[in-house]
């Protein structure tokens, strides 16, 4: 996959609000962070306007490229949705707004919820360097009790929140997201067996209650995989001198692995097989681990089909693609 970077405005804003910043008290600030959230604890551990933007610094380009790749592959599904207005719930410092306002032009209305005042403060800061973002309605409140007065929208987003809540809170939470769903519903978590796991129970819970799946899965039955193995992806996406800096790393680059769920009020019109692991190449055949209509699927593409065989070549992790014959 293309790696997303950072829209330019963006980029821009955040270098701005380097100036002055010690890069050592950041990373130390992001490194205490990030070990709150490992301990299982959540973004309450980001009080100040430092904390707020030493998160932003370290979190938001993998966030944001997470984001991208989930609503690329939901474009690529439903390639006529041209949604007009987006609820971003749990949204921090605005990195879903971003991400949506570049993945569809037809945006309009931005309305975000989030109970941390110091990451609202921070995402209203930078949204002042974007016009289209400029005029965004952000609530500082809990999601539960904000999303019983907000109005619906034709996307909503809740990207790495979900799992920052009990499961019983987080099953009422999952009610009230697609209650205020027109169109699609996208829920992103981390990689992780247990990102994952809360991504199949909100599935479960939204498919009982009418929901279709657009994207990853190419089917509205139950998940196929079986423990010890899980659906996740994983985008890789370009680190700046400064997030280096921060993250304490040395690679020009990272990987950032996720699991996401698009659920719509519609069936898609097309369900294409999705690349659950990057294919194995070789000499005489393609293999490549597919979740298909019909179930998992291990598909071989033998190199002397050849139009087939060059076209399984490109096959990439997480990729929509047609199964050759």
């Amino acid at each position: 996959m293309t790696a997303p970077d950072l829209p330019a405005a963006l980029k821009a804003a955040l270098e701005a609000r380097l100036h002055g910043l010690s890069r050592h008290d950041a990373a130390e600030r992001s490194a205490l962070i990030s070990q709150t959230y490992r301990e299982g604890g959540n973004s309450r551990a980001i009080r100040t306007s430092p904390d707020a933007l030493a998160y932003a610094l370290a979190r938001m380009p993998a966030t944001y490229a997470a984001v991208t790749a989930s609503l690329n592959a939901l474009r690529e599904i439903t390639p006529g949705f041209a949604p007009a207005s987006l609820l971003d719930v749990g949204a921090g410092p605005g990195t879903a707004a971003w991400a949506a306002a570049e993945a569809f032009p037809s945006l309009a209305e931005f309305t975000l919820l989030d109970a941390n005042s110091a990451l609202r403060t921070l995402a209203l800061d930078l949204f002042r360097d974007s016009p289209r973002l400029a005029g965004v309605q952000y609530s500082l409140r809990d999601a539960r009790a904000a999303l019983a007065d907000a109005a619906a929208a034709d996307l909503v987003v809740a990207s790495y929140m979900i799992g920052e809540i009990d499961d019983a809170e987080r099953s009422v939470l999952a009610g009230l997201l697609w209650a205020k769903t027109r169109d699609t519903l996208l829920i992103a978590e981390p990689g992780t067996p247990s990102g994952y796991a809360r991504i199949i129970a909100a599935r479960a819970q939204l498919i009982a209650a009418g929901a279709h799946i657009a994207a990853p899965c190419p089917h509205d039955g139950r998940c196929p995989l079986t423990p010890p193995d899980w659906c996740h992806f994983t985008q890789r996406l370009p680190r700046s001198q400064a997030h280096r800096q921060i993250k304490g790393a040395e690679l020009a680059f990272e990987d950032e692995k996720f699991a996401y769920v698009a659920l719509s009020r519609t069936r898609a019109a097309q369900h294409p097989a999705r690349v659950l692991a990057q294919p194995d190449v070789t000499k005489v055949d393609v293999t490549a681990k597919l979740c298909t209509p019909d179930g998992l699927v291990i598909a071989k593409v033998p190199r002397r089909a050849k139009a087939d065989y060059a076209r399984a070549r490109r096959w990439r992790w997480g990729d929509a693609v047609m199964e050759e014959s």
